[in-house]
């Protein structure tokens, strides 16, 4: 049989395949897949694996990446059972079924005093995580402004600039108490800024928002006339005071939305789901653009949710745990030199990193004390060099039992207290 010349040459892996100049600018055009960056994570994860190497007998102290240690209450997985088995839950969900919404509407009511109407001001998300993405498609246009705080969650940011639009960087800075300073915007961000994404208690630096504080973002809305996204994922983990939803302070429900996750609070990190709440409008458009997106989280995930919603005692117990384990890292790190204080939320402790070790080798910022902390001594912990060179300590290491978490504890200051770190 004859065989027909190819007209294009063959390809090899060193060729570029004929799509690479079809790549969409917003993920690097026809560079796409070339850049030698190495994402913060990918780096720890690279960092692990040679410390697992290097010394396979040596126990590694995970405080990295952060995801609850535990499975979702004995209640809502028993629930999940049934539900998936239900007919009812074998079709598309889109933005429904209204039992999540009334559900979401009475934890809501419950927890914070905040009334919604489960029909116009509550929608389910698959994950936060989705909800801050598609959320800038309802605002950005080229060339607008969403405010964001750093260090912090990326994803609304990374979508602002999928628009054509710009993130303009607020520092959460210690001096400030890890709040954003708002008199350093100038006159023509403002006049651009169509979002401020907010996130409290913040990730990773454990501050807690007040009414003081939400009530001068609302105000700065109101004049600048922009909206307003709060993320709540950490608000189940407040330690400093009652959780306070931004949806409590006067005005807030004029000018945005609050963002829910069951992932923190529920130990439901892989379900994915939660909800958006707030302005009726926003809401709307929310919707509109996730009808366009996806086709609604698996029934049967929605329904269980619903028992851990309504269940109080399941939140309480994660928080409960999470101080506890805080409190006992906060006491070890301060006998190692460490200044840290047990955060006003969240399960992350954020610190000022190390700055060398004495007669050793010094560390330029947060990423270099990181990896020579994975790398030599197998503690894994997340830097941070956005505003300041810190690190990020995560409880949510797995320990069977409160003996297990004081043995964790005793390890990493027997390890730690050794090096003599300078700050």
């Amino acid at each position: 049989m004859a065989t027909i010349a190819s007209s294009h040459p063959q390809e090899t892996e060193t060729t570029d395949p004929y799509f690479q100049s079809l790549f969409a600018d917003r993920i690097g055009g026809s560079s796409y897949g070339k850049s030698n960056e190495i994402y913060k994570f990918e780096k720890i994860k690279r960092a692990k694996r040679k410390a697992l190497a290097d010394y396979p007998h040596r126990q590694l102290l995970d405080f990295g990446i952060g995801e609850n240690d535990s499975m979702a209450d004995t209640k809502v997985r028993e629930a999940l059972t049934v539900e998936a088995n239900r007919p009812e839950n074998r079709g598309y969900m889109d933005n429904g079924p209204a039992e999540f919404k009334q559900a979401a509407a009475r934890f809501m009511h419950r927890q914070f005093g905040v009334a919604l109407d489960p029909t116009t001001q509550v929608n389910h998300c698959i994950g936060s995580k989705t909800a801050l993405s598609m959320l800038p498609a309802c605002f950005i246009n080229p060339g607008d402004v969403t405010m964001m705080t750093v260090p912090g969650y990326p994803v609304a940011g990374t979508h602002t600039k999928y628009y054509g639009g710009t993130v303009y960087r607020l520092p959460l800075l210690r001096e400030n108490h890890f709040y954003p300073d708002f008199s350093k915007v100038t006159s023509d961000v403002w006049e651009k800024t169509k979002m401020l994404v907010l996130n409290y208690p913040n990730s990773p630096t454990g501050q807690v928002a007040t009414q003081e504080f939400y009530t001068q973002v609302i105000e700065l809305a109101k004049e600048h006339q922009f909206i307003i996204v709060q993320d709540a994922a950490h608000i189940l983990l407040t330690f400093q005071g009652e959780p306070l939803s931004f949806l409590q302070i006067p005005g807030a429900m004029d000018v945005g939305v609050e963002v829910h996750s069951m992932s923190k609070g529920f130990d439901m990190i892989g379900w994915r789901i939660g909800w958006v709440c707030g302005n009726a409008k926003i809401v709307q458009a929310f919707s509109d653009v996730k009808d366009n997106c996806d086709s609604g989280q698996f029934g049967a995930i929605q329904r269980a949710a619903i028992h851990g919603l309504d269940d109080p005692s399941i939140p309480n117990r994660i928080r409960t745990k999470y101080r506890r384990r805080l409190e006992k890292l906060v006491n070890a790190l301060r006998l190692c030199g460490f200044q840290c204080d047990v955060p006003g939320g969240s399960y992350f402790l954020y610190t000022p990193a190390p700055k060398g070790v004495a007669g050793g080798p010094t560390f330029a910022n947060a990423e270099e004390a990181s990896q020579f902390l994975i790398t030599e001594h197998s503690i894994v912990i997340v830097p941070w060099d956005d505003a300041g060179s810190c690190l990020r300590f995560s409880v949510t290491y797995e320990a069977a039992d409160e003996a297990a978490e004081d043995s964790l504890m005793a390890e990493m200051v027997r390890r730690i207290q050794g090096l003599n770190l300078q700050f």
